[in-house]
């Protein structure tokens, strides 16, 4: 099983992959089926034709949970099957995953996000969830856990904002309403034109100031984290996606050997 869904894992969500090599083996089935998870949820929106049948996807995941905690049998599904087992072994706590889906349903919103503050909350709940949930299975202190929530949410910038070309060639649009209309755009002209000169300078706005948090989570993680290291790896990666998108540079489609060599040195060095 854990095999299977390491390879669900690399396929799906190759940096999350790599970071959680670093996690100590007995818990790796656990992280894999979390990484899953989120991986179906961020599909949740991806696959639907409609933002109704994102929210039916997101209320399937949300049954199955509360069943595995009611002590139901596990649904018959890829990824299902494993994350029951987790819940029911205690690794993964059904209440956190629930939030987890709760915060996709901002992607599904007609009006899209309308502000920095609505940004920052989906997140700090989506990524920002998962960071969460990562540590607690891996055993970090607690009081490094709003820490690495602040540093996930850091990493859900990055992947939001290195993917807006991608995301208006789906019709869709991440970016706060507010931080546009102060550039006189509006997720409609975001969508249309997502090379436009005038959102390269928001782009860059929200890059910054999601790598000074970043940084800042950086902080509070640097040489904390010990066995639990590989939930905070992905902010190594934050902060060098950030950086260059704060700079207004490009970032190639696929990670190159630098970003997995970072990544490695800190989960060989169990420090960020």
């Amino acid at each position: 099983m854990e095999e299977n869904l390491a390879a669900f894992a690399r396929t799906h969500d190759p940096d999350r992959f790599l970071c959680a090599l670093f996690a100590p083996p007995p818990r790796r089935d656990a992280l894999f089926a979390l990484i899953a998870y989120n991986h179906e949820l961020a599909r949740a929106r991806e696959a639907a034709s409609t933002p109704l049948l994102a929210l039916i996807r997101l209320q399937w995941w949300r049954d199955a949970l509360a069943e595995a905690a009611q002590g139901a049998p596990p649904r018959r599904h890829q990824v299902a099957g494993p994350l029951h087992a987790a819940i029911i072994a205690g690794r993964l706590d059904p209440d956190e995953l629930t939030a987890m889906a709760d915060a996709r349903e901002a992607e599904a919103a007609e009006d899209g996000i309308p502000s920095r503050a609505a940004f920052e909350s989906y997140l700090r709940a989506s990524a920002g969830g998962f960071a969460l949930t990562a540590g607690r299975l891996l055993g970090a202190a607690p009081a490094l856990l709003p820490a690495l929530q602040a540093a996930g949410a850091a990493y859900g910038a990055a992947g939001v904002l290195r993917s807006t070309a991608l995301l208006a060639a789906a019709g869709r649009c991440l970016l706060p309403a507010d931080a546009l209309a102060a550039a006189g755009l509006d997720p409609a002209a975001a969508i249309a034109q997502p090379d436009a000169p005038a959102l390269r300078p928001v782009v860059a706005q929200l890059a910054a100031e999601a790598l000074q948090r970043a940084e800042t989570a950086g902080r509070a993680l640097r040489g904390g984290l010990g066995g639990a290291v590989a939930a905070g790896l992905p902010l190594v990666l934050a902060r060098r996606d950030l950086a260059r998108l704060a700079r207004g540079a490009p970032l190639p489609a696929r990670r190159g050997l630098g970003d997995r060599l970072a990544v490695s040195l800190a989960g060989l060095r169990g420090r960020l």
